[in-house]
C-alpha cells in the first residue's frame, strides 16, 4: 500500500485555471518537459516522496534553456495504484509554488475524495457520521416476522447491521456512492425470450465498483497514512440506503429502494468508511413519494405489502435469485417472462422516468442479455455456464438455479420453440430442473410433451420431482 500522504495527481487544468488544493506547483524556468518516474517511490515515507518532488524541481530548473523566463512547473498525472507506473506531466503555469501540504482538514479530505470519486465514474458522493443507523428495530422486526425468507445471513449478522464499527474497527466517518447504472432500454421480449433486471446485464457490478473503492481507498491512504479504510458495496452488514439517507444522496422510497432526484433509483450504492473525520452532508429529509402508490400497484405478486413494508418471500428478484428451492407454484404464472430479477417497481416510479443515461461501458447488456434466451439456457453443463455467466450477477444463483427459471419462464408463456428445451430439461442431473421442466410441460398440449413426462416418472427418484410429474400428467387426462 502506499503510504505518500501529500495529496492528489489532477488532469485537465489549464493556465488559466485557479490551482487546486493538491496540486503540485513548481518555479522552474518554465518547462513543456515529460517527466516519468517509477512508481515505487510512492510507497516510501513522506520524506522520501517529498525529496523526489524537490529532485525533481531541481532537474527541471536545469532543463529551461530555449523556454521563455517566468513561468511556474506544475505536475499532475493520471492517477495511481500499486500496479502502475504514475506520470507526471510537466505544463507551463503561472502560478505560486506551495510544498506539500502535511496534514488535511476535514473539509479538504472530503472534497479530494469527492473528487476522486467523481473522476473514477462515481455520480453521487456524500459523507455521513459512522452511527447507528434509523431504522435498525424495524429491521430487526421485519427479520422476526420472517420477511427475510431464506437469506439466513440477514439474521446471522443482525448485530452488525447495528453500527459500522462491525464493518470497520473505529469507523468515524461514511462516504456513501451512487453509481448510475441505466444505460439501454429493455428490448420487446418474444413468446420464447426472458428478461433480466437492468442491473444484471452487464458484467458484475461488484468487481466493476471494488475496482473503483480500492482506487479510492489508495487516495485515501496516500492523503492519510496513518488512516483504516475500507470500501464495500452490497456485501457487508452496511444498510446503504439508511446510510445514503444520512449522506443526502436521497430517500428511502415506498419500494424501500433508495430514491435520487436525478437518477430515480437506478443507483448501485457503494461506502467508503474511514477512521478519519469527513465534512458531513446534510441528510436527506422527508421523501418526496406522497401519495403515490405505482410502485406498490405494479408487484406482480403483491411482494410490497404497504408502504415501506417489503415481504421478501414474495418478491421476484427474491424468488429467481436467492431462493435455493423450487419455485412455489402460486407465484410461477406471475414470475412471466422474468428469468433473473424484477424491473417492476422501478418501473413503475415516476422518478425514473427521465434520468440519465450512465456511459459506463461495463454496465451495458452484454451480447444475448436484453433480452435473453431461455432455450439456449437449458442446454448449458457446468463449464459453458461459468464461461458465460462467471462475472456477471447471474453467476449468483448457479446454473441450477438460471435453469429453473429458465424453465418456469418457458411454461409460463408456452410456444413452440421452448418445447425441445423443455425436453432436454428434463433429463437434467438437477432434480430441481427436472421438476421445473416438469411443471412446465405440463402447460403444454403436446403428445412429445406427455410422453416424456409419463417416461421421465417411469425413472424419476426424486419425490418433489416426481410430485411435479404427476401433477403435470394431471393436464393431459
Amino acid at each position: 500500500m502506499s503510504k505518500v500522504g501529500f495529496g492528489s495527481f489532477h488532469t485537465g487544468c489549464d493556465n488559466r485555471s485557479k490551482p487546486g488544493e493538491f496540486e503540485r506547483l513548481f518555479c522552474p524556468g518554465n518547462l513543456g518537459h515529460f517527466l516519468q518516474h517509477d512508481a515505487e517511490f510512492l510507497r516510501r515515507d513522506r520524506r522520501s516522496a517529498t525529496g523526489h518532488w524537490r529532485q525533481a524541481q531541481h532537474q527541471a530548473e536545469h532543463q529551461s534553456e530555449g523556454i521563455s523566463h517566468g513561468g511556474s512547473l506544475r505536475f499532475s498525472g493520471s492517477g495511481y495504484n500499486g500496479q502502475t507506473r504514475f506520470y507526471a506531466l510537466a505544463t507551463l503555469g503561472k502560478s505560486p509554488c506551495p510544498m506539500p501540504p502535511r496534514s488535511l482538514t476535514p473539509s479538504s479530505l472530503t472534497a479530494a475524495l469527492k473528487e476522486e470519486a467523481a473522476r473514477l465514474g462515481f455520480d453521487l458522493a456524500g459523507a455521513t457520521p459512522a452511527v447507528s443507523p434509523p431504522g435498525t428495530e424495524r429491521f430487526e422486526r421485519w427479520l422476526a416476522e420472517g420477511h427475510g425468507g431464506q437469506m439466513s445471513y440477514l439474521a446471522d449478522r443482525a448485530e452488525a447491521y447495528g453500527h459500522p464499527r462491525h464493518v470497520l474497527d473505529g469507523a468515524r466517518s461514511i462516504l456513501m456512492l451512487g453509481a448510475n447504472y441505466r444505460t439501454a432500454e429493455p428490448a420487446p421480449a418474444g413468446p420464447a425470450q426472458g428478461k433480466v433486471s437492468r442491473y444484471a446485464w452487464g458484467t458484475d457490478y461488484h468487481e466493476l465498483i471494488r475496482r473503483r473503492l480500492h482506487r479510492l481507498a489508495d487516495l485515501h491512504r496516500r492523503l492519510v497514512p496513518e488512516a483504516m479504510v475500507r470500501g464495500v458495496v452490497d456485501t457487508a452488514p452496511l444498510p446503504e440506503g439508511r446510510f445514503a439517507q444520512l449522506a443526502g444522496l436521497g430517500w428511502i422510497g415506498k419500494n424501500t429502494l433508495l430514491l435520487s432526484r436525478q437518477f430515480g433509483s437506478w443507483l448501485f450504492l457503494a461506502a467508503l468508511l474511514t477512521t478519519e473525520q469527513l465534512d458531513y452532508d446534510q441528510p436527506t429529509g422527508r421523501g418526496h413519494c406522497g401519495s403515490c402508490r405505482a410502485c406498490l400497484d405494479a408487484c406482480p405478486t403483491g411482494a410490497l405489502v404497504d408502504d415501506y413494508r417489503l415481504d421478501a418471500r414474495r418478491c421476484i428478484s427474491y424468488l429467481t435469485i436467492e431462493f435455493r428451492d423450487g419455485i412455489p407454484p402460486e407465484f410461477r404464472e406471475a414470475i412471466g417472462g422474468r428469468l433473473f430479477g424484477c424491473d417492476a417497481c422501478q418501473e413503475a416510479c415516476p422518478w425514473n422516468r427521465h434520468t440519465p443515461i450512465s456511459g459506463e461501458e461495463g454496465f451495458r447488456p452484454c451480447p444475448g442479455m436484453n433480452p435473453v434466451e431461455p432455450a439456449e439456457l437449458l442446454a448449458l453443463d457446468e463449464g459453458e455456464f461459468r464461461d458465460r455467466f462467471r462475472h456477471t450477477p447471474l453467476w449468483r444463483p448457479g446454473r441450477r438455479g438460471i435453469l429453473r427459471n429458465a424453465a418456469i419462464v418457458l411454461g409460463g408463456r408456452p410456444d413452440p420453440a421452448g418445447l425441445r428445451a423443455l425436453l432436454q430439461g428434463l433429463e437434467d442431473t438437477e432434480s430441481m430442473v427436472r421438476a421445473a421442466c416438469a411443471w412446465a410441460l405440463g402447460r403444454y398440449a403436446d403428445p412429445p410433451a406427455e410422453e416424456a413426462l409419463r417416461e421421465r416418472l417411469t425413472k424419476e427418484s426424486d419425490p418433489e420431482a416426481r410430485d411435479e410429474l404427476q401433477a403435470a400428467l394431471q393436464a393431459f387426462t
